[in-house]
């Protein structure tokens, strides 16, 4: 028991009570969202810039993308080896960032698949790079619906009833069925073509065509045809449509797919941007296929990440921006971020908090 003589001991005392280096008066303290005011959607957003953890990196994010939709060639100095091509101030007031996205097909499968075709609608987004599921859940869609699940029904059971889980989606059998259907006579028509003048397709000149076919104002490959934005996608057979690819090669062989053409359509297409940014939805093929892009003109200029990896492994999919510039596929200096998140979770945020404030029905 402490008697009231007794004094606290030095060492505890030098311990806990230890006194702070003054704090820089640049430095910005942490606070959270005032509910007691009415907050607009953009000043509920704003505020995640000062409340700490992921909601940081994520104001972060938004600031960054609406960097990279605001620059324009007009912002910078004539250099002195200028191509003639852009000397005009109207051209240079008109070249803007080329905005790169890439997306696992996870997300088109979700809801994000409207936001995604939100952007290419609008023509927020220069490129598109994605896997086959990204590809072919588009189309799937637009043929027969996606449902809300859960993520612990039996696998063996939904095998028998002809029912396939994505998470805590499911989509029937008879969707891909529809989508045989629908493909293989497209198929036909793309071989007959090909034989016919000698050019073979390439996995995005083969998705621009299919864009066309739907004919579908819900696809987001229907406005990519639309509106002219390349869809990238190097791993075109890993899914259904290499199922349907297959099954056809039996029944008419012959069809080629030239992935040489496509990897120098988007290495050039980056390498002659002026300003490139790079948002990318998940990790694997459509995150480093857009960062190695970025590597043939130095690295890009402005880059957001949004995973749940983690670079324990060493995977790219985890990998932080940080190794990017290492490897010159993020230029040093630029302005980069990794939001440790779910994507569903916060790219319908930060896209309400950048690209569709051009909307006219978007309350700011």
């Amino acid at each position: 028991m402490t008697t009231p003589h007794e004094s606290i001991p030095g060492s505890a005392a030098a311990a806990v009570l230890q006194p702070s280096e003054a704090i820089p008066s640049t430095a910005v303290s942490v606070q959270g969202p005032d509910f007691e005011k009415q907050l607009s959607l953009s000043d509920f957003l704003k505020s995640y810039e000062r409340i700490g953890f992921q909601a940081n990196s994520l104001g972060k994010a938004i600031n960054i993308v609406n960097n990279m939709r605001k620059w324009r060639l007009s912002d910078e100095p004539i250099l002195k080896d200028e191509s003639d091509n852009y000397l005009d101030p109207e051209v240079r007031a008109n070249t803007r960032c080329n905005v790169f996205l890439g997306y696992t097909s996870n997300l088109i499968s979700s809801g994000l698949r409207e936001v995604i075709l939100h952007l290419v609608k609008h023509r927020h987004v220069s490129v598109l790079v994605t896997t086959a599921g990204g590809i072919e859940e588009d189309f799937i869609k637009c043929l027969g619906k996606t449902y809300l699940a859960d993520f612990n029904l039996d696998g063996g059971e939904l095998r028998r009833k002809g029912l396939n889980r994505i998470g805590n989606l499911i989509v029937p059998n008879d969707n891909y069925c529809k989508f045989e259907d629908w493909l293989t006579p497209i198929l036909d028509a793309m071989l007959a073509e090909q034989k016919a003048s000698g050019k073979v397709w390439t996995p995005s000149s083969f998705i621009r065509r299919l864009g066309m076919e739907i004919n579908n104002e819900e696809s987001v490959y229907y406005w990519a045809y639309k509106n002219d934005i390349p869809v990238f996608c190097p791993a075109l057979t890993d899914g259904s449509i290499g199922d349907m690819i297959y099954f056809h090669s039996f029944r008419s062989p012959g069809l080629i797919l030239d992935i040489v053409e496509d990897i120098r359509n988007l290495n050039e297409f980056s390498r002659q941007s002026r300003k490139a940014g790079m948002i990318v939805l998940g990790g694997g093929v459509c995150k480093h296929q857009i960062a190695n892009a970025m590597l043939i003109r130095n690295g890009a200029d402005y880059s957001v990440f949004i995973n749940t990896g983690q670079e324990f492994d060493g995977s790219d999919s985890g990998a932080r921006p940080d190794e990017a510039v290492s490897w010159g596929k993020i230029r040093a200096g630029a302005e980069a971020i990794k939001v440790y998140a779910d994507a569903t979770l916060v790219f319908p945020m930060l896209v309400a908090a950048t690209f569709a404030k051009d909307a006219q029905t978007m309350p700011v």
